[in-house]
């Protein structure tokens, strides 16, 4: 059996899709799953011991270049596709392939490529972003129990990290992340309240404080930092060793975003703020881990809106101070 997983979005979006190549593993013994992913996330899927091969997506100015793509999966001959971002450029191409079980939704104006449909409507929320994965095996009649106790990402960081080059001292006390940026899929935490919890973080010297980001957050860490010892990595690493630099980590703090999946998938307690608006909710995108602390605004509204969400400011009204004790409860237990 050769199968394919396609997934060409972000990173936490990846990091959810990969528990599907173990559990594919583990009910077809002896085969071979490929990962097609964007290029910047790639490093990221090529520390999953279960995927077997890494397909870059071809891309030509910006645009996908589809005559590649079809030669990509022509080569390998695979005997299904799991389509867990359908797109309707790479729908077509599997349908043109001729791959025997093409495995996607049946929702979109494209799905009569897919002879496998799954019926979820996911803007519903019924269940969390990462079991709309694993329900995508029920095209093969499996239907594996994933919980937040149970599931398995089978992450192996590839690369080592020496911290001491990047000034920070190799302490005994917990190593903190605190990565305020995020890609705008959801609300975040206002920046002064992440700049109100570092400093107090940083008042206890026995706490290494990180913050980390792109390249374009190096200024909203430097505001985040505000003058205190916290230690700026924004702009400074790549992905694989940011991945390396997390896993380093105690605790990892930040709004809805990819690495806050990294840290929940090598292990790290994660502490995240999301919005009450049903399709960003932490019902569909906590952190799939049992070491979390998730905060929502404390207002009761209903039906929220992002338009809502902003003439409110609902997230300024998340706690810090409830939030600076439950990370210090969990620090103090390091």
């Amino acid at each position: 059996m050769n199968i394919l997983i396609c997934r060409t979005d972000r990173i936490g979006d990846v990091v959810l899709t990969l528990p599907l190549a173990g559990e594919v593993k583990k009910h077809f013994r002896g085969c071979k799953v490929s990962f097609l992913a964007k290029e910047y996330t790639a490093p990221l899927v090529r520390m999953c011991t279960a995927i077997d091969e890494v397909l870059v997506l071809p891309e030509k100015n910006g645009r996908i270049d589809k005559s590649k793509f079809l030669n990509l999966i022509l080569e390998r001959k695979f005997d299904a596709v799991i389509m867990a971002y359908p797109r309707p450029e790479l729908a077509w191409a599997c349908f043109r392939a001729r791959i025997p079980v093409r495995i996607g939704t049946a929702f979109r104006w494209y799905s009569f490529l897919f002879n496998k449909k799954i019926h979820d409507h996911r803007k519903e929320v019924r269940y969390h972003e990462l079991e709309y994965n694993i329900r995508l095996l029920s095209a093969f009649d499996m239907n594996p129990e994933v919980s937040v106790t149970t599931v398995n990402y089978n992450i192996l960081p590839t690369s080592k990290i020496n911290l001491a080059e990047y000034n920070i001292p190799d302490l005994h006390g917990p190593i903190l992340i605190i990565h305020p940026g995020s890609g705008g899929s959801a609300m975040d935490l206002p920046v002064a309240k992440m700049q109100m919890l570092t400093g107090m973080l940083c008042d206890h010297e026995n706490i290494t404080v990180l913050l980390t980001g792109s390249p374009s957050e190096r200024e909203l860490c430097e505001t985040v930092k505000n003058n205190t010892r916290a230690i700026n990595l924004a702009g400074k690493l790549n992905l694989t060793e940011l991945i390396a630099v997390i896993g380093k980590c105690d605790i990892f703090v930040a709004n809805s975003t990819g690495p806050l999946h990294i840290a929940a998938a090598l292990g790290k307690y994660t502490v995240g703020f999301y919005p009450k608006i049903k399709v960003c909710s932490p019902e569909r995108w906590a952190p799939y881990t049992q070491n979390r602390a998730v905060f929502v605004p404390p207002a009761a509204c209903t039906n929220c809106s992002r338009q809502q969400c902003m003439e409110t400011n609902c997230m300024d009204t998340i706690d810090i101070n409830l939030v600076y004790t439950q990370i210090m409860n969990i620090a103090n237990a390091k």
